[in-house]
């Protein structure tokens, strides 16, 4: 029999059952905090609580791609629609806070509390920040750059986060005008982000801020690698996505992205972040794919027996690197079966990356999920 909290995603009283005293969590969360039972693909784990702020009128952005959009046509009230594919049900703060301390989940290492464009989120993040720092060190907080400004992320910072996520996810003025701004009567200004990501990065340090980006929403590989590289620039490091179209939003007829344009993309952003190369010594074709990543063949070799590249790009944990791993936030648990894991949240086996490596000069144009299983384990 579930409890009255753990019933807070359904029915009608949980339209009064708001943020800060209430939050929703991803589904992988909520089983990992033992609210929601069930098992994950290949026993992977959950290392990051991810949480989002919640309010019955939802949320006040139009992005064309979010399951969140204030635009997108469903039945259901808000607090019950999607995102990222997966429900996010209510539970309360506490109740959070308690799981993370009576040893329900002692591998978790970090909690990530994200805003959505409403005017109270400003001030209920640092409430729920302050709250679930008394319990654990390591708090991200996922910010809407709209709402908010210089001084309000010194205040988060003493609030208790140490790691900033901005989801600029558009690799270009263009796309993020268009899917975001005046092309969907959505607030959101791609000058105001990166403006933020600068501010950010003076405020929290480099290797404490994460740019997120989608790949597969009109761009194309050299325009996402050259916002990597620009983000990189900044002192920021990027947490890679891959376009799901989300049922309801304006771009739910939207196929995702190849799986060789992803996991080009994926090698790229790697080179980037760790040092290895710059965008600028890659090459592209004419459809603007990545041809060569500009390094030696040893360094790449290397690159691609170690696997890193594939998995999550998320914030670090006190022990790892990608303590955000978001278990199938860009693929269905069929998909990840059959070898079109779009980010591994764990290591790859041999026999995944045997896959990765066909996978990575697939130079087609459209994506196509196999019909067949493969024989990964």
């Amino acid at each position: 029999m579930r409890t009255e909290t753990e019933a807070a995603g359904t029915g009608t009283e949980a339209q009064q059952q708001e943020s800060p005293e209430y939050v929703r969590t991803s589904l992988a969360a909520a089983m990992t905090i033992g609210k929601i039972p069930g098992k994950f693909y290949r026993n992977a784990k959950l290392y990051c609580i991810n949480i989002l702020l919640t309010y019955d009128e939802g949320c006040h952005a139009k992005c064309a791609y979010c399951g969140l959009s204030g635009s997108r046509r469903t039945e259901s009230k808000w607090t019950d629609n999607s995102f990222i594919r997966v429900d996010w049900p209510v539970f309360a703060v506490e109740d959070i806070k308690r799981a993370l301390v009576d040893g329900t989940c002692p591998h978790v290492e970090r909690v990530c509390v994200s805003m959505i464009t409403h005017y109270r989120a400003r001030e209920d993040c640092l409430k729920v920040v302050r709250t679930l720092s008394e319990v654990i060190k390591h708090i991200s907080v996922l910010i809407t750059p709209t709402i908010i400004g210089r001084d309000w992320l010194a205040r988060a910072k003493e609030a208790g986060a140490d790691k900033v996520g901005i989801a600029i996810d558009a690799a270009t003025p263009e796309i993020f005008d268009r899917l975001r701004g005046r092309g969907v009567r959505g607030p959101h200004k791609w000058e105001k982000y990166w403006k933020t990501v600068k501010e950010a990065v003076e405020i929290f340090g480099p290797e404490n801020v994460g740019v997120h980006f989608i790949v597969g929403i009109g761009e194309t590989e050299k325009e996402m690698v050259m916002a990597i590289q620009r983000a990189q620039d900044f002192g920021a490091r990027t947490h890679l996505f891959s376009f799901f179209p989300e049922e309801g939003s304006t771009m739910e007829d939207r196929p995702q992205p190849p799986i060789g344009a992803y996991r080009r993309v994926q090698v790229a952003r790697y080179i980037i972040n760790k040092g290895l190369g710059t965008a600028h010594e890659m090459e592209f074709n004419e459809h603007g794919q990545i041809t060569s990543f500009g390094i030696d063949d040893g360094t790449l070799e290397s690159i691609l027996e170690d696997g890193e590249a594939f998995m999550t790009s998320g914030c670090s944990g006190e022990t790892m690197d990608n303590a955000c791993n978001r278990p199938f936030g860009n693929c269905t648990p069929y998909q990840a079966s059959v070898g079109h894991w779009r980010n591994f949240p764990m290591k790859p086996t041999p026999d995944d990356l045997r896959i990765v490596r066909e996978q990575l000069w697939d130079y087609s144009l459209e994506y196509h999920e196999p019909e067949a299983e493969s024989d990964i384990d």
